[in-house]
């Protein structure tokens, strides 16, 4: 999603408005972000970004789309008081803050839906494009043909779960999110986060890194 319109471009000064107010400071070792001497970084999918009261930008001086930045702003302003660990793993419908219909669909058809429609039959591709992303195999979690973890935020690692189909049984794609997920992202940041890894994911497929 481009940042275009003024919608975008009014909202999102508004959250660096917010973020000028925060001590990233204090914020820092709980949320996981990196002294740059007397800056700031937070990696998103393994990419870091700089905080600035200008926006976030990477070490290229390029802004992230404007989906990266609603991402990385809430990540930043939901900063917890304390450092918050549980890490089994859960569906994105079984967060208990999670109740809004249209993010549920939102996941099903930008991440669960999109994996599907981009990997059946392509599992090798997916497996390389995972890779290419930081993604790691996980053995023995789960009873699916490809299980891959990622670390999309500091505090929020992903794992992706792919079963490619067969004549009896239709693929099937989805995200799991480590439970401290929700203290750290809303809802509708979780499943942006999940179909921003889809997108990743579909462009590494197609293009070297």
């Amino acid at each position: 999603m481009a940042m275009t319109s003024d919608v975008f471009k009014k909202n999102y000064q508004t959250y660096l408005a917010q973020i000028a107010n925060l001590d990233l400071t204090s914020a820092a070792p709980i949320l996981g972000l990196e002294s740059r001497g007397d800056q700031f970084s937070v990696t998103f999918f393994g990419q870091p970004y700089l905080i600035s009261k200008e926006g976030f930008v990477d070490e290229s001086g390029t802004a992230p789309s404007y989906g990266v930045c609603v991402i990385l702003a809430k990540y930043l302003l939901r900063c917890p008081a304390q450092i918050h660990r549980d890490e089994d793993w859960c569906a994105f419908r079984d967060f208990k803050k999670e109740s809004h219909f249209t993010n549920v669909n939102y996941f099903a058809s930008d991440t669960e839906k999109a994996i599907v429609g981009a990997f059946t039959g392509r599992i090798d591709a997916l497996f390389e494009a995972g890779e290419k992303l930081g993604g790691v195999r996980e053995e023995g979690l789960f009873n699916y043909d490809l299980v891959l973890r990622f670390t999309a935020l500091p505090r929020i690692d992903l794992l992706l779960l792919f079963a490619d189909g067969d004549e009896d049984f239709p693929a099937y794609g989805t995200t799991l999110f480590q439970k401290q997920a929700e203290y750290y992202l809303d809802p509708e940041s979780l499943a942006m986060t999940g179909a921003a890894l889809t997108r990743r994911l579909k462009d590494a497929a197609v293009s070297p890194i």
